[in-house]
């Protein structure tokens, strides 16, 4: 009795066990993640200036963020460079993926210079884009130096061309991740029907048109999900790269959120905009999670 009594516990403490070492986890998380959410969003509906307050004002501090002309240039910098940040690294990654997926030579050491860029922060990336593309010291210089003295490449101190310049260095960091998708992708295609079709005489273009790169979509939406993820909360390329500037023509809802609530002292409206690209995020990754869970049921 004494036996069956204490095998009992020991089952209990077992099944326990793996509750027990992770409910700190759990709790941290639940505390400075979500907890730290659901004050924000409170904070949002609050006359909060350099500290917070809970003087509740409703939607005052949206309909405050939506009247700014600073906010509808961030949206409209992170419409263009989300758009193109996402095409572009879609389509590189693609054609890199399918270049390495036909068995090369060193392709171990190719993959690795492609994904080397993904080893560094957006910081250390931001400042080397920064002196790349500087005319006085950069590309620019360079090319001057060597006799083209016509040439000019002033992007970054550009107005109209300088969210341009985060999309080229935002693009070089990521491209290599997204070929690592496509090529884990291309490597999980089932060879027998690639020369079923090519018995058939399906040609190169049609083969990859109809069969590949239909199969790829799960890739592409993990892709897709990630790299919008990633503008959308884009801040520390900026601010190394532009610094939002000039002026503040390359101003993003990162940077935006973090000068209101930082710096200009306007903390709920910095929280209504913090609100803003959390359910921009949820509404490209909850559908996504609902379809992956749809699909393994």
């Amino acid at each position: 009795m004494a036996y069956s009594a204490k095998a009992g516990f020991r089952n209990q403490l077992r099944a326990l066990l793996p509750k027990i070492v992770l409910s700190p986890t759990i709790a941290i998380i639940a505390i400075f993640i979500y907890g730290f959410i659901l004050f924000t969003t409170y904070l949002s509906f609050t006359n909060s200036r350099m500290l917070p307050k809970y003087d509740w004002v409703g939607w005052q501090n949206y309909t405050k963020l939506f009247k700014l002309n600073t906010w509808g240039i961030a949206v409209d910098n992170l419409l263009v460079f989300g758009s193109l940040y996402i095409i572009i690294c879609c389509v590189l990654g693609l054609f890199l993926a399918i270049l390495l997926d036909q068995k090369i030579r060193n392709e171990g050491f190719i993959r690795t210079i492609y994904l080397y860029p993904m080893a560094l922060s957006f910081i250390v990336t931001g400042i080397a884009w920064k002196w790349f593309l500087d005319p006085g010291i950069g590309l620019e210089a360079v090319m001057h130096s060597w006799g083209w003295e016509s040439f000019k490449f002033d992007w970054i101190k550009n107005r109209d061309m300088a969210v341009y310049t985060i999309v080229i260095a935002a693009v070089w960091q990521t491209s290599g991740f997204v070929m690592a998708t496509f090529l884990a992708g291309l490597r999980g295609i089932d060879g027998e029907i690639l020369r079923a079709a090519e018995v058939d005489g399906a040609s190169t273009f049609a083969l990859y048109r109809r069969i590949v790169i239909p199969q790829l979509r799960p890739a592409f939406m993990s892709a897709f999900v990630v790299l919008a993820h990633m503008a959308i909360k884009s801040y520390d390329l900026v601010v190394a790269l532009t610094n939002g500037g000039p002026g503040i023509a390359t101003q993003m809802p990162a940077t935006f959120m973090y000068s209101y609530t930082f710096t200009r002292n306007q903390m709920g409206v910095g929280a209504a905009s913090a609100e803003i690209m959390l359910l921009t995020i949820a509404a490209v990754i909850v559908p996504y999670l609902w379809s992956e869970l749809r699909e393994k049921k």
